[in-house]
Parts: C-alpha cells; sequence; structure tokens
C-alpha cells in the first residue's frame, strides 16, 4: 500500500529519534556525568513531559532543540556546523509534520535526506533505512517525470531525427541500463564500501565483474591497484596507503576497486587486471580471505555489535580481528577489545597467521571524533584511538604480506577558523583534532596516492555512463563529430573560447564524446 510524503516523514521522524537518542544520552553524560538529566531538562525549560523520562526516552523533538540548545556545551566538538544546521533544519520538519501541515515530494526528500546525514554522522545505524526511504521516494518522484513527460510528448518520448550529416549521440552511443532507466542517480547513492562488505548495493558495485567492465584503471588506480598485488604477493609494495583528497575525490572507488580485486574473482573476468598482472611481473592474484573493512560511520563507538557467532565486539580492533579470523582471531585481542586497550603486537601477530590480508579503513575520523577523553564508551577514549593507529601502521610495516589502505579527508586544517568550520568531513573540533593526529600517525609509513587527472576524468565519466564503443563504424561517427565542432570553433573563433582553438581540443572532444569537454572544465 502506498504511503503518503506525510508519513514517509513521521517514520524518518521515529527512525530520527531511535539513532540520536543513544548519542545525544552519552555525549551529556560525557559532559556533566551523573548531572546529565538535571543540565539537559534545563536547556529545555524543565518541560513537565519530560520529567519523568530519561534522556533517551525524549521524542526527536526534543531531542533536537536540546541539540540545538546546547550545541556550543556539548556538541560542537564531536559535530560541525553542517551538521548544526541540519538540526535547525530538521527542526523546521518535525514543527511542520506536527502541525500536519502537508509536505510536497521535494520537500519529503529534503527532509529525509536531512535525516540520513545527520545519522550518519553519529555512526547510527537507523541512517540505512532512511537512506532506503529516500531512494524509493527518488524512484517514485522520476516515474511521475516520465509519465509527464510521455503525456507531453503524446506517448513518445523519442525525437525527431537530428538533420544534417552528423549523427545524433544517442545513435553512436548506448547508455548502460541503468541510466536509460533513471536509476542512475539511485545507483550513485548507493555506491557504499560498507553496503558491498554486506553484499548489498546494486550489480555495477557489488559485482567483480560488472564494477571493473565500468571502471576506467586511470594512472593512479594502476599504481594502487600494482602496489597491492605486489604487497599482497610478499614481493614488495608499500604497507600503508593514505587515500587522501576532496570529498568526491575518488576514494571510495579506489577502495572498492581494491575490494572486488581481492574478492576472488578470476583476473581473466576482471577488465584490465591481466594487464595489471603482466606489470607486476606476476601470474595469479595472492589468494587472501577476504579485505577487512572498516567504516567509521557505520560501525557506533557506543554500541557493541553481537556477530552471528555470538562473538561481541567493542572496538575497531576487535571487528578487524573477528573479520581477519572470525571467534579464534578475535579470542587474540579478546581482552583488549572489552577492556578497551589497544592491542599492540598483538595485531603485528594477526596480521602474520591470517595473512595475506589487506585492511581498508575509511571515515576514520567520523568514528574518532565520536570518543571522549575519559574510557566511557565501549569503544574506548579519544587517545586510546590513536594509540591503536600507531599499532596497527606499525604492524603492517612488519609483516610483508599485508596492506592498510586509509582514507582520510583533504581539507585544509591549517587555514582560518571559517574554512576548518565548513569541512563536512572533518566536523567539530574534535573532528579536526582527530584529523591531525590520524595524519601525523599514518604520514610516518604511508606511501603518497593522487587522484584522477582531468584527461582521466573523461573516461571515468564516459565508462560509467555508457557502453563502450566498439564497432569501427561508431568511432568513425564520433571523428565526424569531433571534426565538424572542432571546425566550427577554428572558422568561428571569435564566438568561442581561445583554447578551443588548440591543436589538442579536437583530441578532447573525441575522448569526452559525447559530452562535451567544456562540462569537466566549468
Amino acid at each position: 500500500m502506498a504511503i503518503s510524503n506525510y508519513e514517509r516523514v513521521g517514520k524518518a521522524m521515529e527512525l530520527l529519534q531511535g539513532g540520536l537518542a543513544p548519542f545525544v544520552k552519552r555525549e551529556f553524560e560525557s559532559v556533566y556525568r551523573k548531572n546529565a538529566l538535571i543540565e539537559a531538562r534545563n536547556f529545555l525549560g524543565n518541560d513537565q513531559m519530560l520529567m519523568k523520562k530519561g534522556i533517551d526516552g525524549w521524542d526527536a523533538s526534543a531531542l533536537l532543540k536540546l541539540m540545538w540548545e546546547s550545541w556550543n556545551n556539548v556538541f560542537r566538538n564531536t559535530l560541525g556546523p553542517a551538521e548544526r544546521g541540519l538540526v535547525g533544519e530538521l527542526r523546521g520538519h518535525r514543527n511542520k509534520w506536527a502541525h500536519q501541515d502537508p509536505f510536497t515530494g521535494d520537500d519529503a526528500y529534503r527532509a529525509l535526506d536531512s535525516a540520513h546525514r545527520l545519522l550518519l554522522a553519529v555512526s547510527a545505524p537507523q541512517a540505512q533505512e532512511v537512506e532506503k526511504m529516500k531512494l524509493e521516494l527518488m524512484r517514485l518522484r522520476y516515474d511521475e517525470q516520465v509519465r509527464s513527460e510521455k503525456r507531453k510528448a503524446g506517448g513518445s518520448l523519442i525525437e525527431a531525427a537530428a538533420t544534417g550529416t552528423l549523427k545524433p549521440w544517442r545513435e553512436v552511443v548506448t547508455p548502460h541500463a541503468d541510466v536509460a532507466s533513471g536509476k542512475f542517480q539511485q545507483a550513485e547513492f548507493a555506491a557504499d564500501l560498507w553496503q558491498v562488505h554486506l553484499g548489498e548495493g546494486t550489480p555495477e558495485y557489488k559485482d567483480p565483474v560488472e564494477f571493473f567492465r565500468r571502471t576506467f584503471i586511470t594512472e593512479s588506480l594502476k599504481q594502487l591497484l600494482t602496489g597491492a598485488v605486489l604487497r599482497l604477493s610478499g614481493q614488495g609494495g608499500d604497507p600503508v596507503i593514505q587515500l587522501q583528497t576532496n570529498f568526491g575525490g575518488g576514494k571510495t572507488h579506489s577502495m572498492l576497486a581494491l575490494y572486488h580485486l581481492f574478492s576472488g574473482a578470476a583476473p581473466g573476468d576482471l577488465m584490465g587486471v591481466d594487464e595489471l598482472l603482466a606489470e607486476a611481473g606476476l601470474r595469479a592474484l595472492p589468494r587472501i580471505r577476504k579485505p577487512v573493512v572498516l567504516v567509521g560511520n557505520k560501525i557506533s563507538p557506543g554500541n557493541p555489535v553481537v556477530k552471528a557467532d555470538g562473538t561481541v565486539v567493542h572496538t575497531l580492533w576487535g571487528e578487524l580481528a573477528w573479520q581477519l579470523g572470525g571467534k579464534k582471531a578475535y579470542k587474540r585481542v579478546q581482552a583488549d577489545d572489552e577492556k578497551a586497550t589497544s592491542p599492540g603486537d598483538a595485531l603485528r601477530e594477526l596480521f602474520k597467521e591470517y595473512g595475506p590480508c589487506l585492511v581498508l579503513i575509511d571515515e576514520w575520523v567520523a568514528y574518532a571524533r565520536q570518543l571522549h577523553d575519559q574510557s566511557d564508551l565501549p569503544a574506548g577514549s579519544f587517545e586510546t584511538q590513536f594509540t591503536f593507529a600507531q599499532a596497527l601502521t606499525e604492524s603492517a610495516k612488519l609483516v610483508n604480506n599485508c596492506q592498510l589502505v586509509i582514507s582520510l579527508p583533504a581539507s585544509d586544517t591549517s587555514g582560518s577558523p571559517h574554512t576548518q568550520a565548513d569541512d563536512v568531513e572533518v566536523g567539530g573540533v574534535r573532528g579536526r583534532e582527530a584529523l591531525d593526529r590520524l595524519r601525523n600517525v599514518i604520514g610516518r609509513v604511508e606511501s603518497p596516492w593522487r587522484p584522477a587527472s582531468a584527461e582521466e576524468g573523461f573516461e571515468i565519466v564516459r565508462r560509467r555512463l555508457f557502453e563502450p564503443i566498439t564497432d569501427p563504424a561508431q568511432f568513425k561517427d564520433r571523428d565526424v563529430v569531433a571534426r565538424a565542432f572542432a571546425d566550427l570553433y577554428r572558422t568561428q573563433h571569435q564566438e568561442f573560447p581561445s583554447e578551443c582553438r588548440d591543436g589538442d581540443y579536437e583530441k578532447r572532444l573525441k575522448a569526452a564524446y559525447p559530452i562535451h569537454p567544456e562540462i569537466f572544465d566549468r
């Protein structure tokens, strides 16, 4: 049965309450200890409706108001201005819902998206359910747009054939099925390392063969993958790689490539991998159990996780050990996991016993910034996290078939306070400190990595959106279009930017086809 936008927002508010309540409670207790409940009530003016309930029993409205009113006292260390903006916006959505005002599709999507972002920032598991609701609403909106366009076009979306000798792009290249069906944006939102690790997500991301078919292996990605093959084969390569780029700079995609490379799929089935092996001088990929995946905003430092075999995991090192070798490996660090103390040299022993091993860590800053100075959370203290980071990097360095790949935000934390505060990935004061501390620890042994160049960006996007061009006739049609536009720019040079007259511009038109290179440059 279809539900209304109003009902969607109401469900999102329920999930928001469930995700925020434990976070708000533990942050208040971290600051005010035994007086947490009293201080929380003071911020809300001793609301009589809340007097008989603990913080974790308050509704979304009260929790959001509490976060807003106590931000500078409690939450600014853990969360940043972007999250404060989300809190303010969600208060508006909650009030609108409480007054039973109608929600348009755009309004509902905005409310769901803001709720998802805030839940993700506090590593709440409810974020995944809200994301599913958001994607479902997006699909419904697209379907309605298609129906509307069909009505306008009299039941057909096919445009009249282009005049002249140049073929329209849709007769030269074919979009991937998800692009043609309008599901591309939904698939992009689902591009998530943790989801793939859990066996979820869309085929183009969770299926190794399809992933590599749509992935253009840039020079930097080639170096990353080749280095990993060498390292896990015990024949060189860097022990620690730090992927540090701006938001959207390709870090997650690179980690997915590493994950799928060592997923057990036959190298011959993965496009471009045979060439990687040849370059590395190897005939086969090293066999590993399964890459270890730690994603900071998917693992809550305040809630232990019970695994399928009954193992209760509290910390990142407990999770790492369990992923390496299940309950048996976990027992090697069980005492440190339960006491939230760094496992030290036990990590090196685990890597030796369960190697070759690949460890992928994303959103570490988002995890570390939620920890407190005192060890009052199952995941341990803020300080212990960096002791663990040092032990982890040193252990990876000492085991010749182990590689550690860590993603960190590349935001500038040395500039003005305003520049720092705008960084969504870093968060609040503690987030910036966590980033600096992790950089300092990891930087001792890390190997540099760079994102794709502008020219490589053409092929990355083209391959993601369109089926490959294989027919010689298609190449000819593409080249004819590129030549026609290049000639136009040269003959009408006064009407176009000077760079369009360069001899290499025609090559850029071919490389970016059917997208104009100006889309990338501007």
